[in-house]
């Protein structure tokens, strides 16, 4: 089973691939585009993406690729995220002058940039792919921040460890493919709906889950490019009865101006 991740070997995506889908080979894409247009055109049977972090909020790409390609969420995973500073062999803490790292890495270590005013935050595609340009071009003044498995990877050398602003730092993945398999105990939903822009359109919306007893455990709002001022609401709902979640979706398609299920599946203990 092949399966796409953003990012190289090391990286987070890296080890939740691993998690949600044992003894898979993992294929590393540069960008997030490239990952949905290889699951696309079947080159990788699944992929796994990063959607959600506890500390940096949504990866709001990644809800817009949901949108736009024909693929299903069948399961989820939370990881722990535990940031690491990692440099070439010799470099030493005094040193930098720079930490790369993907933007969403950079955001959780907010305070670790506040102590070090000396070391500038430079985004790159991916945290093991930071370690991997940092030690490989031997960067006397650099670092990348990523999991410890990158360093290992990379023969980097872990400078200072537990950068995350918070210790509860975690990310939820997704494993995502191109049939519609909902596996048993699926228990979670995540959908996109867009509504006319009239006065108590969110409100009726809303409420067809809330006759239903099902629970929103998310909700934002994303613009819909070329559609200034129109927006797509994501949402993931939580609950056992199946049945009621299907009439709610039923209702939702009488409100709503369209509706698109991304996945049904198991919620990450």
């Amino acid at each position: 089973m092949k399966v796409a991740i953003q990012g190289e070997r090391g990286c987070f995506s890296h080890e939740a691939a691993l998690k949600l889908a044992p003894k898979c080979e993992v294929v590393p894409c540069t960008r997030s585009r490239e990952v949905f247009e290889r699951l696309q055109h079947g080159t990788v049977t699944a992929a796994v993406i990063p959607i959600e972090n506890s500390l940096a909020g949504s990866v709001l790409e990644h809800f817009d690729l949901l949108l736009s390609h024909g693929v299903f969420v069948e399961r989820e995973y939370r990881l722990r995220i535990n940031h690491h500073l990692i440099a070439a062999p010799r470099v030493k803490l005094k040193d930098l002058r720079r930490a790369f790292s993907h933007p969403v890495a950079l955001d959780q270590c907010r305070e670790f940039f506040h102590q070090h005013p000396q070391i500038r935050p430079e985004p790159f595609y991916d945290t093991a792919g930071s370690v991997k340009r940092v030690v490989e071009e031997r960067l006397p003044d650099a670092a990348g921040i990523g999991p410890r498995q990158a360093a290992a990877e990379y023969k980097g050398h872990i400078l200072q460890s537990d950068l995350e602003d918070d210790r509860q730092n975690f990310t939820r993945f997704f494993l995502v493919s191109r049939k519609k398999r909902i596996l048993p105990g699926a228990n979670k939903a995540s959908i996109a709906f867009s509504l006319k822009n009239i006065p108590g359109a969110l409100f009726k919306a809303l409420s067809v889950f809330a006759l239903r007893d099902l629970n929103l455990v998310k909700i934002e709002s994303r613009p819909v490019r070329g559609k200034p001022w129109e927006y797509v609401f994501y949402v993931d709902i939580s609950g056992k009865d199946a049945a009621a979640r299907e009439r709610g979706l039923r209702h939702l398609e009488e409100v709503a101006e369209w509706v698109k299920v991304l996945g049904v599946y198991p919620e990450a203990q």
